[in-house]
């Protein structure tokens, strides 16, 4: 899709958007690609919004409403946590909270080949790329990324898995640093991957720290920034 991005969308920005609201109109727009996340549809020479909350854009070309919600629609390209529920001879079942099972080519992994086809059992979670996410088909993942590499995809082991909304995923993953993970940084060391899908992973070398990132996050969604760095030091004031 080829298209500059207006004034209009650039005001709505960070802003709360209803069904119907129209956020860009392509009439006039040359020169530029614009990627189009959930939320978002295209009419015609219009895009327009499909569910109420907030138009996010990410550089250089995303845009994207966000909500909080725990139902996850796929779109490619996005990160994912996904657990094993079924192994066959071409690919691997995972779910990854959509509205379908998706599949794990066997040699979607880097380096793959019908030699060296990884082993996982059922239940196992994987850090995963969403690849294609058509509707009425099933989603294809991918354990690399763009250019093939592993990067950080693949099976986690050990640790802790726990559910928050998409919201509160993409929260987590927003640059700067979200305010409760850059105060955690700070004084734990722990490990963490989080899904776009509503899963957060996350690994310490104690149990007790791992109980404080998981509750810490789950408390954060409604708080403001300010309020989220107070509510860690709390946590931690009850562990140190």
């Amino acid at each position: 899709m080829e298209c500059k991005p207006s004034s209009s969308s650039t005001n709505l920005v960070d802003q709360l958007v209803c069904p119907g609201d129209v956020v860009l109109d392509l009439s006039s727009m040359t020169n530029q690609t614009i990627k189009l996340g959930g939320g978002l549809r295209q009419d015609c020479d219009v895009i327009s919004v499909m569910k109420a909350g907030r138009l996010r854009f990410s550089k250089p070309n995303k845009y994207w409403v966000e909500n909080s919600q725990k139902r996850y629609v796929p779109h490619p390209e996005d990160s994912v946590l996904g657990i094993v529920v079924d192994s066959r001879s071409d690919n691997f079942l995972v779910d990854i909270k959509g509205p379908a099972l998706a599949f794990l080519p066997v040699l979607a992994f880097e380096g793959g080949t019908r030699r060296n086809i990884p082993k996982f059992q059922v239940g196992t979670l994987l850090y995963v790329r969403v690849v294609k996410a058509n509707p009425g088909m099933n989603p294809e993942l991918s354990c690399t990324d763009a250019s093939g590499k592993a990067a950080e995809f693949g099976a986690l082991k050990d640790g802790y898995m726990f559910e928050c909304t998409t919201g509160l995923a993409r929260t987590l993953l927003s640059s700067p640093t979200c305010p409760v993970l850059d105060a955690l940084g700070k004084k734990l060391s722990f490990e963490i991957a989080i899904g776009l899908n509503g899963r957060v992973w996350v690994n310490a070398a104690s149990p007790s720290t791992t109980i404080i990132v998981a509750n810490a996050i789950m408390n954060s969604e409604a708080l403001s920034g300010v309020q989220q760095r107070i509510m860690v030091e709390k946590l931690l004031q009850r562990i140190l």
